[in-house]
């Protein structure tokens, strides 16, 4: 039945969008996209969301280890092969978090409650709940004067200086927003501050957004957001090596931790806090959305604050990383990974139950095809990771003990992290996958109602096709370890909404069913799309990279570093670069010509294998072993990177870009020509791929 409604929603022929067949092989691949596409359904999704974010489940801790096994049942009941990694890893859970106001100096000091408050009709809310505390934070017993710093960035620092105050021996306070959270703490220490206390304005998730739960999707005044201040990827006791027995260790009072005590609150205690602060009246920018003036303080208001986690060995705690598998027919050792994190600070319902369910949903999908007969020409690795939520630790393991094989055998990596709450469809990737992603949103049906994913995507944007936008791959995810530290093509998809429960309690079931995703239409259709994204991957004869609409969107992009070059008055050319990526575009164009005529002719299986594995090292090849300039040895891809100085945001050429930023006119004429010939380089593999095929 779920197979004869897909063949109705889908009428037209796919064969036209699929990169990489050969005609007689795209429509059997037509009939396969078909079965996946009627598999998914939002019941599954429901009552895995439902089992999933019953509790709690912190990395580290009994309640993840329940979802583990769960998932690991489920797989293994579909006929995946199955297995799961584990590590011991720096996870230094809470003993105490507590915070008390001191309106003036002498005064007796007030509890403020850091326990998030139960709403009606929420059973989940009036449950167990983790700490108020910040993941990595440093134990501390503090009491100061309190500065309010903005959001906590570079600039706003500056800010301050420029109206004479200081933060060295204060306690501040610093909305979320605008950058990775420890990035704030991080300045906060450099500046001399006692601690950090970080508060959910109501202008970024709360009631001036919308209404707040449990009348809306919106952070209701107690609700606050845990998370992680860790800024390195991985577990910091094994800083680019795999955390496995035996392994060196950095020495527990040498991590590259915060050494200052930062917890969150909500928007109610900081309304208490910030209320009574003086000193001069704030920029208009740093104004937030509750009903008072923002002054910047320091003080009359103190206050104390308390945060004991775990030292030494009691830190250290087992987590999970999960597999599923499915074997490939015609090239076993070329490998697609799909994968998604499973713990959360809370419930986790969307952040990340939807991309966990959607993981369970595609890998389903492709179980009952082999229970058929049909397996993939590929291997298919379904995936989920622990503590992400404490900095991409579980995959960054994986990737960091894997990095050998991953290194000769993966093609490509899809990830799912908070993405089907809403209806408004949007994804990120490599450029090179780009076009596979908006190919495969003209087969999926829509949300609801007529058409396909691309129509209704098409008319959120009135008929613009420029408003099509996938965008590049900065920081904050699980795609970190393929993507920027081993050069392994990523991308990942999703739906968005109003809301503003993350990191909270109240990210749960009952919210997800009431605002995120009611009719669990967004988890059903996201996982009908990656399903046929990864059946692309996983079934094309020649991976289905573009590499001409990759050089395009790299060339397109060097402007923003001719931008940055002329603010600094600099006699420098990008030139060489340009010129690179001209002949890079060439070959690409070539390239696909010479596939497309190989693959209409008779292109055996082991020039396929052969093609693919050189265009396996395009990308690879835009990597350099010693790393980036200033934001580490980790971070290699020198396509993108997350910003050093946010965390969060896409740094495109970052060796280059970096190098602009901190005004140094030499190292960016020396990393300009490095750029170029690593460019020449990944088109020396593509015109590998092109001699393959002869």
């Amino acid at each position: 039945m779920r197979l004869a409604l897909g063949l109705l929603l889908v009428a037209t022929s796919l064969s036209a969008q699929q990169v990489g067949f050969a005609p007689s092989a795209a429509v059997r691949e037509d009939s396969i996209e078909r079965a996946l596409i009627a598999s998914p359904d939002t019941q599954s999704a429901r009552v895995w969301t439902k089992a999933l974010s019953r509790v709690p489940h912190m990395a580290g801790t009994p309640e993840q280890a329940v979802t583990r096994d769960y998932v690991l049942n489920l797989m293994k009941s579909w006929g995946l092969e199955t297995w799961f990694t584990t590590y011991d890893v720096f996870l230094p859970q809470p003993d105490t978090s507590g915070l008390w106001l001191i309106p003036t100096a002498g005064a007796a000091p007030q509890p403020l409650s850091l326990v998030e408050p139960p709403v009606a009709g929420d059973s989940t809310s009036r449950g167990p709940q983790v700490l108020a505390f910040n993941g990595t934070a440093a134990s501390g017993n503090v009491t100061g004067d309190v500065v309010y710093v903005g959001f906590g960035l570079i600039e706003d620092y500056k800010t301050l200086d420029s109206l004479g105050i200081s933060v060295k021996g204060r306690i501040v306070i610093a909305r979320y927003g605008r950058s990775y959270r420890g990035i704030k703490a991080r300045e906060a220490e450099r500046h001399g501050a006692l601690g950090l206390i970080l508060y959910s304005d109501p202008t970024e998730d709360g009631y001036v957004r919308g209404d707040v739960y449990p009348k809306g999707p919106m952070r209701p005044w107690g609700g606050y957001q845990r998370g992680s201040v860790l800024n390195p990827d991985g577990d910091p006791t094994t800083p680019g090596y795999a955390s496995l027995p035996g392994a060196r260790r950095v020495p527990f009072d040498s991590l590259d931790v915060p050494h200052i005590p930062v917890i969150p609150i909500g928007y109610g205690n900081a309304e208490k806090i910030l209320s009574l602060l003086s000193g001069p009246s704030v920029p208009q920018s740093w104004q937030g959305g509750l009903p008072f003036r923002y002054h910047a303080g320091p003080g009359p208001a103190q206050v104390h604050l308390v945060l004991r986690v775990e030292q030494g060995a009691r830190a250290m705690h087992p987590i999970w990383d999960t597999f599923g598998m499915i074997r490939g027919t015609t090239y076993p050792d070329q490998w697609i990974v799909m994968g998604a994190h499973r713990d959360a600070w809370g419930p986790g319902a969307d952040d990340n139950i939807t991309g966990t369910t959607t993981v369970l949903a595609t890998a389903r999908a492709f179980a009952e095809l082999a229970k058929r007969g049909i397996r993939p020409a590929r291997t298919i690795i379904f995936a989920t990771w622990d503590a992400e939520e404490w900095g991409d630790v579980g995959s960054t393991e994986w990737v960091e003990q894997m990095a050998d094989s991953l290194q000769l055998r993966a093609v490509a990596y899809i990830n799912e992290d908070a993405m089907a709450t809403g209806t408004n469809f949007g994804g990120a990737g490599s450029p090179s996958l780009k076009p596979l992603i908006r190919a495969s949103t003209r087969i999926v049906p829509a949300l609801s109602g007529p058409g396909t994913l691309y129509d209704s995507w098409l008319a959120a944007h009135r008929g613009d096709t420029t408003g099509l936008d996938i965008g590049n791959m900065g920081g904050g995810s699980d795609f970190a370890g393929f993507y920027h530290h081993l050069g392994i093509p990523a991308g990942e998809i999703g739906f968005g909404g109003p809301g503003g429960v993350y990191h909270s309690m109240y990210d749960n079931y009952e919210w997800m069913t009431a605002f995120g995703d009611p009719q669990y239409r967004a988890h059903r259709t996201a996982a009908q799309l990656d399903a046929v994204i990864i059946s692309r991957l996983a079934n094309a004869a020649v991976a289905p990279f573009d590499y001409a609409a990759f050089g395009t969107e790299m060339r397109d992009l060097v402007s923003e570093l001719d931008t940055g070059i002329a603010r600094k008055g600099w006699a420098v050319s990008t030139e060489s670069v340009k010129a690179a990526l001209d002949r890079f575009i060439a070959s690409a164009r070539a390239f696909a010509a010479a596939r497309d005529s190989g693959l209409a002719g008779s292109l055996s299986t082991g020039k396929a294998g052969a093609v693919t594995r050189a265009l396996m090292q395009v990308e690879r090849r835009l990597t350099r072993p010693q790393g980036l300039t200033y934001a580490g040895t980790w971070f290699k891809s020198l396509q993108f990177a997350s910003d050093v100085d946010n965390g969060y945001a896409t740094l495109a050429f970052p060796t280059v870009a970096e190098a602009i930023r901190y005004g140094d006119a030499a190292v960016t004429t020396r990393e300009i020509q490095d750029l170029a010939s690593r460019i020449d380089a990944a088109r020396s593999a593509l015109e590998d791929a092109r001699a393959a095929l002869r």
